[in-house]
């Protein structure tokens, strides 16, 4: 059931919504000069690694000038409005199609976070993971990466079509009140470096 309302309600979504991926699209190339689609290595379900799909919102790195570059300086004007109404996710729903995703989830994280998990916060590969999920409804950014592990765990145990519907539901109010989008002084989130176990 969750699987074919995944495909049926992504299909929707990339029709209805295709022809403002393709106007970003146009704005990207043409205002910040680089590649559209955003594509990088994701661990998903069991950590297995799949290639996320998201709107280019930074502006690459130039490793030649030998210059470092917070995210915060790297992300562009038009990235910074992308991010803040969620709209750089719209290419996610490949991924969803792929069924390399769900639309409800743990949000896939960067492979180097792997080996820094707990075993009770690596739990949250036992899913598949989402373009929203628990998490994301209750703080998003703006908790800390063990709330919000934990929030992930809480939803791999109590996962259901209705709390799949309850999610997608907030997550709607969530996006036009652009809550919990990013940490103070981050671009997103600050870099997870490990749970302290003393």
């Amino acid at each position: 059931m969750k699987r074919f309302c995944d495909i049926l309600m992504s299909t929707i979504l990339i029709v209805v919504l295709l022809p403002i991926m393709i106007l970003f699209s146009f704005l990207i190339i043409m205002f910040d000069k680089h590649s559209p689609i955003f594509i990088q290595s994701r661990p998903g379900l069991n950590g297995i690694l799949f290639k996320l799909y998201k709107f280019q919102t930074m502006s690459p790195i130039d490793d030649s000038q030998n210059i470092f570059l917070t995210d915060e300086i790297r992300l562009t004007r038009l990235g910074k409005f992308l991010r803040s109404a969620s709209l750089d996710e719209l290419p996610t729903l490949w991924n969803v199609i792929k069924g390399d995703m769900s639309l409800v989830g743990p949000r896939p994280l960067l492979p180097e976070y792997l080996p820094l998990y707990t075993k009770e916060q690596n739990r949250r590969h036992e899913v598949k993971s989402g373009i929203t999920g628990w998490a994301q409804v209750n703080g998003r950014n703006a908790i800390t990466w063990e709330k919000k592990f934990e929030l992930d765990v809480w939803y791999v145990d109590h996962q259901s079509f209705w709390l799949d519907l309850k999610i997608l539901f907030i997550t709607i109010f969530k996006v036009f009140k652009r809550d919990g989008i990013s940490q103070n002084g981050h671009a997103t989130m600050e870099v997870f470096r490990g749970t302290d176990r003393s």
